[in-house]
């Protein structure tokens, strides 16, 4: 892969407004998927299928930067990208197909979904293969600094949170059961949002271990695409249940 400095930094100062203009704009607006889809987003196709389409081409993306870089498996830069590709793995081809139900997704959702996971996906292999930083030439040492250590942990915590606060939504009904609940098992006893909150956890740490601008815009864009849809679900259920909310926050335990 090639690309220019100047073209790279310019886009991402690009996606870095584009990301507050996105976070201002999804407190009016809600994207229109999972219990906020309506008729109005237009022509939709199965959840299952979308998913697929939406979160394949980073993961291949990034596949594809590995590879027409050497195909490296110098550290640290090979742990960072497995760690990506671990998260988009499962992401792609795996909670799809753990998918219940019959719902369906915007097409126009699926394809802002594409455009901004590819975008990322080159910014991110960029700043692994192509502009590396300079603490990466320490190789396998480089691992042993704090930083690296603190990120690969919380990394892990974070898609833990993740992983669970998926499958306790998955199995709030059972089959034939078309009733809503309020999700009550793990993160779910603090946040509204405990999936959301997980993965901005994860994505910290992530940005932890690399310590590239690239990194933490991806955290940038995680917080301004999702603390305002935890706001809206937030909203949501206090209209649904009420008192029963409790105490909970919308994403970060304890504090918003």
């Amino acid at each position: 892969m090639r690309i220019n400095a100047d073209t790279y930094c310019l886009i991402m100062w690009a996606m870095a407004v584009i990301a507050v203009i996105v976070f201002i704009a999804l407190y009016f607006v809600k994207a229109g998927y999972g219990i906020f889809r309506t008729k109005q987003w237009g022509i939709s196709i199965d959840n299952k299928i979308a998913w697929i389409m939406m979160e394949a081409p980073v993961f291949i993306v990034m596949l594809y930067i590995w590879m027409s870089n050497g195909a490296t498996t110098a550290l640290p830069a090979f742990i960072a990208f497995l760690l990506f590709q671990l998260h988009y793995f499962q992401r792609s081809f795996v909670f799809p197909l753990l998918m219940k139900g019959k719902s369906r997704m915007p097409i126009a959702i699926m394809l802002m979904g594409i455009t901004f996971n590819v975008i990322n996906g080159l910014l991110i292999g960029a700043s692994l293969f192509v502009f590396p930083p300079s603490l990466f030439n320490e190789g396998i040492a480089y691992l042993a600094h704090p930083t690296a250590i603190l990120g690969i942990a919380i990394f892990f915590v974070g898609m833990a949170i993740n992983l669970h606060s998926d499958h306790v939504i998955r199995h709030l009904r059972q089959p034939g059961d078309t009733r809503h609940y309020l999700p009550q098992k793990g993160f779910y006893r603090y946040v509204t949002s405990a999936n959301y909150f997980g993965e901005l956890v994860e994505w910290t740490g992530f940005a932890l271990l690399c310590s590239t601008p690239a990194a933490w815009l991806f955290v940038v864009w995680t917080a301004a695409n999702l603390i305002p849809r935890a706001a809206a679900i937030h909203r949501h259920y206090r209209e649904e249940f009420g008192e029963a909310v409790g105490t909970r926050k919308r994403v970060i335990p304890f504090v918003y």
